[in-house]
């Protein structure tokens, strides 16, 4: 079998949930570096509608529901024409859970892993088909959580969704065989909405047994996420930990 020469991205990636934090962080990281960016999210807002309107020949956007495959599937097909071949994915999409498991109803489990988990396994066949048919050599890189490979209360069904995907990354390096790479980036604990259910003395609990002394800061994740799509490593099946060591 001869070795596969893995060609970094061209251009475009595409990022669901690129409308808000961590999302439009990337998104807007990935424009500065010279990409191509189409972003999704169940809400544009105001800040990714402005990244679309300064650079009209270089992101394309639309409000969809990363579990609605139909949209899903539609929004790719229209990115490309714009765009040109999709070559990155970054699977960013989720929601959180501010419950114990005890006190978490079987619907907002369901939920949590359609959105979580479901979708973004589904939206990933749907792209790297398109990939593979175009013939082009691409990257994944699943978002995933500290909360995959930690126990954290009140976050039992969203840890086990961010567990799964770290998994499935794993096989899809396996499964692609160098002809797309697969890559996971598991952030600590940001300062946020999703963070929130944690409460503060756990948070700052968090921030005490961290080496680095604070949370994680989307600004010190998307140089990973810009790496693993754009330079040209060996990496493969990877899940890389940003946490500042607090997880060690």
């Amino acid at each position: 079998m001869s070795e596969v020469t893995v060609v970094p991205p061209s251009t475009a990636v595409l990022v669901s949930g690129g409308s808000r934090g961590l999302g439009l962080a990337i998104v807007t990281d990935l424009l500065d570096a010279g990409l191509k960016v189409a972003a999704f999210a169940r809400t544009v807002t105001p800040e990714l509608t402005k990244l679309a309107e300064e650079n009209p020949a270089r992101v394309y956007v639309g409000s969809v529901d990363v579990t609605d495959e139909k949209a899903a599937q539609a929004f790719v097909r229209e990115a490309e024409k714009v765009l040109g071949p999709i070559d990155g994915l970054v699977n960013n999409a989720a929601i959180g859970q501010d419950s114990l498991h005890v006190h978490t109803s079987a619907d907002q489990i369901s939920k949590i892993i359609e959105t979580n988990l479901t979708a973004p396994l589904v939206l990933t066949r749907f792209v790297v088909r398109r990939m593979l048919a175009q013939g082009v050599r691409g990257r994944i890189v699943n978002v995933t959580s500290i909360c995959a490979q930690r126990g954290y209360p009140g976050l039992v069904a969203y840890s086990a969704t961010k567990g799964g995907m770290d998994a499935a990354t794993r096989s899809l390096a396996r499964e692609l065989g160098g002809r797309v790479l697969a890559n996971a980036v598991a952030p600590g604990f940001f300062a946020s909405e999703m963070s929130a259910v944690l409460g503060q003395t756990q948070l700052d609990a968090i921030v005490r047994r961290t080496p680095t002394g604070h949370l994680t800061e989307p600004d010190e994740v998307v140089p990973v996420v810009r790496m693993l799509l754009c330079d040209n490593t060996n990496i493969n099946g990877q899940v890389l930990v940003i946490d500042g060591a607090a997880s060690i």
